[in-house]
């Protein structure tokens, strides 16, 4: 089931802004507003305390190197910050439909430093959902607006259809890819706490800026503030029952 929910996420907001077509984007920031709440919501309530108690406690058969795990949410953060130098910030829908010369420039072919730095984020992002099922609900939800931001610039940008189809289909398949590799690959099952601190790290650095990224005029608005405070309640509610 985690395999679907993150694939269809991504397929979903593909087809909803290639069939409605949307003008605005204020709508799609909420969501976006929403799914940042949720998704760092679900890192802070569940992943970091799993983290920190398996560094305390350790697991079995598992024995861990010397280096702590703070350290690996921090290599996760920079690793982001590095993927999103050729990305373009598009993680967490930072792309612009109308700005600079450049930006503005329609695509010939495909983006692939775009694309790559994208699947590599999105595949990174699935390792800790085997053991972490509910989270791939945080991904998909994280994932549904991006999906439809990068359709709209792309679809403006230029890029024939099909490229833009074998985009999405990627895209959407790398988290479920991410996944499988790491529910089947005794590398990746041995180094889980480092890897999910890793992705951590990710996690916070996405959401956290999704979160805080000014709006215009550099103020937050009480829609944007009532998506965020949602996005909190639902993760915690989530969060709770599981805990149950």
């Amino acid at each position: 089931m985690h395999y679907i929910i993150t694939f269809l996420a991504v397929m979903l907001g593909y087809a909803l802004a290639w069939t409605t077509q949307p003008k605005k984007k204020k709508h799609i920031k909420l969501l976006l507003a929403f799914s940042g709440a949720f998704l760092l919501s679900l890192t802070v309530m569940h992943l970091l305390p799993e983290l920190f108690h398996a560094e305390h406690h350790g697991h079995e058969g598992h024995t861990h190197s010397q280096i702590p795990v703070g350290a690996y949410i921090m290599f996760g953060i920079i690793l982001q910050i590095v993927l999103e130098f050729f990305s373009k910030g598009a993680e967490h829908g930072h792309v612009h439909l109308h700005g600079s010369h450049e930006e503005e420039m329609p695509f010939q072919k495909m983006p692939w430093l775009l694309f790559g730095s994208l699947c590599l984020h999105a595949l990174l992002e699935g390792l800790p959902i085997y053991q972490n099922n509910h989270l791939a609900y945080g991904i998909g939800i994280h994932h549904f607006p991006i999906a439809m931001i990068l359709t709209i610039f792309f679809r403006q940008s230029g890029l024939k259809n099909w490229t833009i189809f074998g985009f999405m289909l990627g895209f959407a398949l790398m988290t479920p890819i991410g996944t499988y590799l790491a529910e089947h690959l005794h590398f990746m099952q041995h180094y889980s706490r480092e890897l999910t601190a890793v992705v951590v790290g990710i996690l916070f650095h996405i959401s956290s800026t999704i979160i805080f990224e000014s709006n215009e005029g550099h103020k937050f608005n009480l829609a944007k503030i009532s998506m965020i405070l949602l996005g909190f309640a639902l993760a915690y509610i989530m969060e709770s029952g599981h805990a149950h």
